[in-house]
């Protein structure tokens, strides 16, 4: 696989949560959803463009005393990221639990919530063999895109899609762990 398509699988991985969150927020959009699907997608996609920044900036700090473990971390985050998306994706939502259409401070909240996971996701991107500028870029545009869309697919197919993105989501992080650790020839 080329380094290109894993960052767009984990670019895409990333968005997931982004994505269920904006389907959800498109259930409650209103009649004129063009207003939220630029707010959620511009909120989403900065948010997820900065974390990995984060991570692969802290990452950068302590790489002379990761090297020879820096395959196995980036295998635990995002299996632990992608497993923690999936039974988040699998669990329902509590019985009369209410989703309440986000103000700006609650769409901040949101934005950072859904990003955490690509701090850590950061601490991996140097193994994928693309450039940092490049993958965050791709990152903040594909969650910018799919969160926009999320918000019309919301108010179109209703906020049952939620879910199973973020299912589709966690397993496509835990596979791109275990491709890390091939990659790095981590079996020998």
């Amino acid at each position: 696989m080329t380094p290109m398509i894993s960052l767009l699988l984990l670019a895409l991985a990333l968005a997931s949560d982004a994505f269920a969150v904006a389907v959800c927020q498109g259930a409650l959009a209103g009649p004129r959803p063009w207003r939220p699907s630029i707010a959620i997608g511009a909120a989403f996609g900065v948010a997820q463009a900065i974390a990995p920044l984060i991570g692969w900036s802290v990452g950068i700090l302590f790489t002379g005393l990761l090297e020879s473990v820096d395959h196995w971390i980036a295998f635990i985050l995002l299996a632990f990221i992608g497993g923690k998306m999936l039974v988040e994706g699998i669990r329902e939502d509590p019985p009369g639990e209410e989703r309440v259409r986000a103000t700006r401070w609650r769409l901040l909240g949101l934005a950072v919530a859904t990003s955490i996971d690509a701090v850590a996701a950061g601490f991996a991107l140097p193994t994928l063999g693309v450039g940092i500028a490049l993958s965050v870029g791709i990152i903040g545009i594909v969650t910018f895109a799919l969160s926009f869309g999320g918000v019309w697919a919301g108010r179109v197919a209703s906020a049952a899609l939620g879910s199973k993105a973020e299912v589709l989501g966690g397993v496509v992080l835990i596979g791109l762990g275990v491709k890390v650790l091939f990659d790095h020839h981590a079996f020998g």
